[in-house]
């Protein structure tokens, strides 16, 4: 074989991969949101069969002689061919470790856990889902020992989700953002109520729906490639490459602002997964390089560009020619404050940017004290409670709206919620950035998001995978993460909403 046969084959190899990947994320969506209730076994059937497959493509000695054999001619390659072997070597030597019968055994676990949580949170029922869930989080153990038993098992948990994440960069974040929050929550607590009734009252699915796409079209989502759907818990999914994305909701037509805020959220993920560069396609350089990243582009269409003034004031006519009874009388202004009050709050999907990263640090500290052996799985309900209690000062009623509220566990993601809040963090510092060039105010107010878009595509999407989290935030930052910047940038929107 020589080189330039090496490149082919590579090429090759990572097109079949991303086929068997298109189909098993048509089977997952499809259990998410349309599929009948009770073909759950049938689809974890065909996940297990396929992920079985990808397990030996991914593993056999053909696959890893050639990249073998690309490493050693490393010189001879281009960046991203390089970037591709690295990776994949990577995943390859960490699922060498991982015996194929317990990972395909674990690919089936995942498809009834996803079935089970459903019906769990529908009858706020911890116990149903208990079993699924011990069994995730020991397998999770067992697979971060198999695969790299230098590191704590967490600790590999945080770093499948943002590369050189651990406890102590987590644990070092989360002080400087308590730290920060604290005082600002003061000032809240002593100042005259927002006012949010405006979100309140009778909205159509129909009418929130024809909303929802228009929000797609203003923050500049191309709907030849990007679908929409419902399910129980929102969230982006890329079927193939970045030209299939598709993108959830969820309805409550006694308020619109929940489903608003989540099609703009997701519509961010699919904004960075459709930018990358149309030569990553069917490569494992598409799409986002880390979550934390990826949630920098979710939260800061959802909260930076979705809960501005600018933003208020330009979607308020809309707003006005879908839902004419319950607009007369409103204004801009009141949407504004009514989207930005701070309020601790049960569901972490519709809390204020200021308490958001509380409900973070309370699935934080539930995961890391479950590797620590500090707390069972089967008393997570009544801790879950505990820390709600202790750190937003409010009481939860049932499993439904707290620990069965979030479909992660379910789907095997533990280690992912810190992403959250550092992709908080990082937007408002990338904010900073942008507009050193871009007058984003302006662009928003003049709907034209095309700026905005431009430097997020320039600047972070296009490079997919190519670089690490760490060399990405270099090259945007021109410098190093600093957590203070999105203190500041909280503390000006209180300013603004609260006036203190």
């Amino acid at each position: 074989m020589n080189i330039e046969e090496a490149k082919n084959s590579l090429m090759a190899l990572q097109r079949k991969m991303a086929a068997y990947e298109h189909a098993m994320g048509l089977i997952y969506f499809d259990g998410s949101t349309g599929a009948p209730r009770k073909t759950a076994e049938n689809r974890g059937v065909s996940l297990s069969i396929l992920s079985e497959e990808m397990y030996r493509i991914g593993t056999s000695s053909e696959t890893v002689e050639l990249l073998d054999f690309l490493d050693e001619r490393a010189n001879e390659l281009d960046e991203k061919q390089r970037r591709m072997v690295t990776l994949m070597l990577k995943d390859i030597r960490e699922m060498q470790k991982i015996p194929m019968g317990e990972y395909v055994a674990y690919q089936e676990l995942l498809v009834r856990a996803d079935a089970i949580w459903h019906e769990a949170k529908e009858k706020s029922d911890f116990e149903l889902f208990c079993p699924c869930l011990e069994q995730i989080f020991e397998t999770q153990k067992r697979f971060a020992g198999y695969a790299d038993p230098s590191k704590k098992p967490y600790d590999y948990c945080l770093n499948k989700y943002e590369e050189g994440l651990n406890m102590e960069t987590c644990d070092a974040f989360f002080d400087k953002v308590r730290s920060g929050i604290v005082p600002l929550l003061k000032k809240i607590s002593e100042a005259p109520q927002v006012d949010d009734s405006i979100r309140f009252g009778s909205f159509s699915e129909e009418k929130q729906r024809e909303l929802a796409y228009y929000l797609m079209k203003t923050i500049g989502l191309d709907l030849d490639h990007v679908g929409l759907s419902t399910t129980e818990h929102p969230f982006t999914t890329s079927l193939g490459s970045h030209h299939d994305e598709r993108i959830t909701t969820h309805y409550f037509e006694n308020d619109f602002v929940c489903s608003m805020y989540s099609v703009v959220h997701e519509g961010g993920h699919a904004l960075y997964d459709t930018g990358s560069d149309d030569s990553l396609a069917y490569t494992v350089l598409d799409g986002g390089v880390s979550m934390s990243i990826h949630e920098s582009q979710s939260r800061f269409y959802e909260n930076i560009i979705g809960r501005s003034r600018a933003f208020c004031n330009l979607i308020f006519p809309k707003l006005r020619e879908l839902f004419p009874d319950e607009m007369k009388g409103r204004s801009a202004e009141e949407l504004y404050r009514a989207v930005n009050k701070v309020e601790p709050s049960l569901i972490r999907t519709e809390a204020d940017e200021v308490t958001y990263s509380l409900h973070i640090m309370v699935r934080y500290e539930l995961e890391k004290r479950i590797f620590a052996g500090e707390l069972e799985v089967k008393d997570l309900p009544a801790e879950w409670n505990r820390l709600y209690k202790e750190y937003l000062g409010i009481d939860v009623p049932d499993d439904k709206h707290g620990v069965l509220q979030d479909t992660h566990w379910s789907g095997g993601m533990v280690g992912y919620f810190p992403s959250y809040a550092l992709g908080n963090a990082y937007g408002a510092q990338f904010l900073s950035r942008m507009r050193e060039s871009v007058d984003v105010d302006k662009c928003i107010e003049a709907g034209d998001l095309d700026a905005v878009n431009a430097w997020n595509r320039e600047n972070i999407w296009k490079h997919g995978h190519l670089y690490t989290p760490a060399q990405l935030l270099s090259r945007v930052l021109g410098g190093a993460f600093d957590p203070q910047y999105y203190i500041d940038y909280l503390t000006a929107k209180v300013k603004d909403v609260y006036g203190v």
